[in-house]
């Protein structure tokens, strides 16, 4: 069960559920059978990502005394590439049945943005991750890219025709264009956007902890690596209070409503939990071992909070 890794598929469903309920925020309609379409393909894109990011560690040594890892399970690091592709394929088709890329082709660019991202944080012959640069992609993959995307995939055609229309010349000239992609976009949204992204890169962060030897032997520069553990807490530290000190900023200026920040801040027993742990463990590999799990809790708790408060505001 540990190597189906089956808490962390939250990752994908989360910008997907947390897209429609900014949908019916502002529009007042969602196609639910088309969210839980999208859920189910979110859900093979990240079978993908954890499947390969296994073969391709197993490539460089920095799994070898991994227990969990599908490769080392298995011994067989060409099927679990080729599992991980067909996953890849299902979800991909799944996606794109389910989104009108017609209306606005920005949630195909986005998604498209987002996956490659998930490619290069550990794929060759980028290995990102090996550079220390993991968290910056996680971040953009799941915050501004998915979660921006399923937002628009689940927004009425009338409302994203006008914004994408002007997006699409820029959008296909890449470098100048990628701004362009989120015209006619909310600030409410790009602030649920930056909440999501900040909740999954925590999840990364904490999955460093307890194999900083591991990741120092394969030449993974990760940011434990960089950090050790005693700075990492104060990184972790900040992290955690970021999501919600923004969105106090953010309701002050009257873009958060009040019913969402209220529903945020009951996540904040999660957050707490987490940094508990951190702070009481950092120093012993074994016993850290866990923060992962204490992160996706917390990912998970203010998922829910943000879809919650978006319903009912």
């Amino acid at each position: 069960m540990a190597a189906i890794k089956p808490p962390m598929y939250s990752v994908g469903i989360v910008p997907v559920l947390v897209g429609a309920a900014a949908a019916k925020f502002h529009h007042g309609v969602v196609a639910w059978p088309q969210c839980g379409a999208l859920v189910l393909g979110a859900i093979c894109v990240i079978a993908w990502l954890n499947l390969s990011n296994d073969a391709f560690d197993a490539a460089t040594g920095v799994d070898e005394h991994k227990h969990e890892s599908v490769v080392n399970l298995t011994g067989n690091r060409n099927g679990v590439l080729l599992t991980a592709k067909l996953f890849l394929a299902a979800g991909l088709g799944l996606l794109a049945g389910n989104i009108n890329t017609a209306h606005d082709p920005r949630v195909l660019y986005m998604l498209g943005a987002a996956i490659v991202c998930g490619y290069v944080y550990q794929g060759p012959p980028f290995r990102f991750s090996y550079k220390g640069l993991g968290e910056p992609l996680c971040f953009m993959a799941f915050g501004p890219l998915a979660t921006t995307a399923f937002y628009l995939a689940h927004s009425p055609a009338h409302t994203t025709a006008a914004a994408a229309a002007a997006a699409g010349p820029a959008a296909a000239a890449a470098a100048s264009g990628v701004s362009s992609w989120f015209a006619g976009v909310s600030p409410l949204v790009g602030l649920l956007a930056v909440l999501v992204g900040i909740s999954t890169t925590v999840i990364l962060f904490c999955s460093h902890w307890h194999q900083i030897q591991g990741d120092i032997r394969a030449g993974k520069m990760s940011p434990l690596v960089r950090l050790g553990t005693e700075a990492a807490c104060q990184v972790l530290l900040a992290a955690t209070a970021g999501p919600y000190l923004i969105a106090l900023a953010a309701a002050a200026a009257g873009v958060c409503p009040t019913p969402l920040l209220g529903c945020l801040l009951l996540s904040l027993p999660a957050a707490k939990s987490l940094l508990d742990y951190a702070f009481a463990n950092h120093t012993v590999p074994a016993q850290i071992a866990p923060l992962k799990k204490f992160g996706v809790r917390w990912h998970v708790a203010m998922g829910l909070s943000l879809v919650a408060g978006l319903l009912i505001s």
